[in-house]
């Protein structure tokens, strides 16, 4: 019933690192998050519950149709790329065990630039790794505020309007928007690839 604070309560911790200039990896933003929200709720947890907590994050399933929709990219010339906030091991390890891995040709760590999501330095690390104009770019997302940051560093952007997930009103907004990620990725086989 947490879930959805702790998960906010880390985008705070990871932000405020960001807009203070004191870099704080996604991994400590999590434990921290969890201890705060054990506080906030009154709750006792002991030393090691916070990072065993974070550490389950590492094993967590792909939404039900993930394999299936990645799986339409696989004979067409783009490259398929996992940008997260997550440090690289964990990143890894959420893949592999999600069963979702091979149908990555890279995975970008932003914690490689030391700057989270949505600072411009990840979507450009994408960029460079893939020896592309930042503009080429196309980040997937169902987080508003992966969005934002992807547009405002010259990417284009695609939203996965799951159920509760919105855009915020303020800002640039993509191009392509559709409720499943199936949706999204037939929509971008369509703008991308289509010939001009």
């Amino acid at each position: 019933a947490l879930r959805p604070q702790w998960f906010a309560l880390m985008l705070q911790v990871s932000f405020v690192g960001g807009v203070t200039g004191e870099y704080v990896d996604f991994s400590t933003a999590q434990r921290a998050a969890f201890t705060m929200l054990a506080e906030r709720q009154g709750i006792e947890i002991g030393p090691d519950d916070a990072a065993s907590m974070v550490d389950r994050m590492s094993a967590l399933p792909a939404y039900p149709e993930v394999a299936a929709a990645l799986e339409q990219l696989r004979d067409t010339p783009l490259q398929v790329v996992a940008l997260t906030n997550s440090v690289q091991q964990v990143a890894e390890a959420q893949l592999t065990a999600a069963g979702i891995r091979p149908l990555f040709d890279k995975v970008v760590s932003a914690d490689s630039v030391q700057r989270l999501k949505p600072a411009r330095e990840p979507y450009a690390a994408v960029a460079e790794a893939c020896g592309t104009p930042i503009d080429e770019v196309r980040l997937v997302a169902a987080h508003w505020w992966d969005i934002t940051g992807a547009l405002s560093a010259g990417c284009k952007a695609a939203f996965v309007a799951r159920p509760g997930a919105v855009l915020s009103p303020v800002g640039p907004r993509p191009d392509i928007v559709e409720p499943t990620l199936d949706a999204v990725i037939a929509r971008i086989v369509e703008v991308d690839l289509s010939p001009a």
